[in-house]
């Protein structure tokens, strides 16, 4: 069975002098654990949510960072059954990291300002299921995977395997729709070798974002899936990359 958040609060907003502040913040059985990187007069901010697998917020940590120098502050944390937040995978679902961003957003008062997202790889999805809660300025959307509304509900194992497996399952998501309202900047982030999603995906993402306010797409030479490890092995394309977000997130 999916647990339930418990809305709490956290006292993080106005922000206070220091560079990051850490919270936990109780989710059902489980403490969610993420931080906040501050910026004395912000010119915009970001939520970033991680992928499946061995996701977590910890390799976001060096883009963060070069945004926070260019006044660029953000928000980070680890879903149930990742990270610090650790706990099983057991009864959580897309649904329920849906509800864990929006106990994040609302605890922290980011939901009442316009915001940025990025989403990574199931993280994609999150934050285009986020777009109906928020005012979204600039959405990015990184080696994005997409899910058929029959997974959204259905708890990470075999069942959600199940569903996953049924041929191109993908491209019965509701992602397209929800992406076809979005009025803000949007970059989809690819990798040129990723064995995981497959480019005619991340095509259709492009053309359902008709009524965005800019849309453009960056392929990622010699990367596969995991991005992280890519930037781990060349520090020189991660700068670059790095510089692109902050070009990207202070555009008009």
């Amino acid at each position: 069975m999916t647990s339930t958040c418990t809305r709490g609060k956290l006292a993080v907003l106005p922000f206070p002098c220091t560079a990051m502040s850490m919270f936990p913040l109780p989710c059902g059985d489980h403490l969610l654990h993420g931080d906040h990187l501050h910026c004395p007069q912000p010119r915009a901010h970001l939520l970033l949510l991680h992928g499946a697998g061995n996701g977590q917020r910890a390799p976001f940590l060096p883009l963060r960072q070069t945004l926070q120098q260019q006044d660029i502050a953000s928000t980070a944390f680890d879903f149930v059954g990742h990270g610090e937040t650790g706990g099983s995978l057991m009864g959580s679902s897309l649904a329920h990291r849906v509800h864990q961003a929006k106990l994040v957003l609302a605890a922290s008062g980011l939901h009442t300002q316009p915001l940025a997202l990025l989403g990574s790889s199931m993280g994609a999805y999150i934050a285009i299921r986020l777009l109906s809660e928020i005012q979204c300025s600039h959405l990015i959307l990184q080696v994005p995977g997409v899910y058929t509304p029959a997974a959204f509900t259905v708890p990470f194992g075999p069942a959600f395997s199940t569903v996953l497996r049924q041929p191109d399952s993908w491209q019965k998501s509701d992602a397209w729709d929800r992406l076809a309202g979005f009025r803000g900047h949007l970059l989809l982030v690819e990798a040129e070798h990723d064995a995981v999603i497959p480019r005619a995906l991340t095509e259709r993402l492009y053309a359902s974002a008709t009524k965005a306010k800019s849309r453009s797409r960056l392929l990622i030479d010699g990367a596969g899936h995991l991005l992280a490890a890519h930037w781990q092995a060349h520090p020189d394309a991660a700068r670059r990359y790095q510089q692109h977000i902050a070009r990207f997130l202070l555009q008009d």
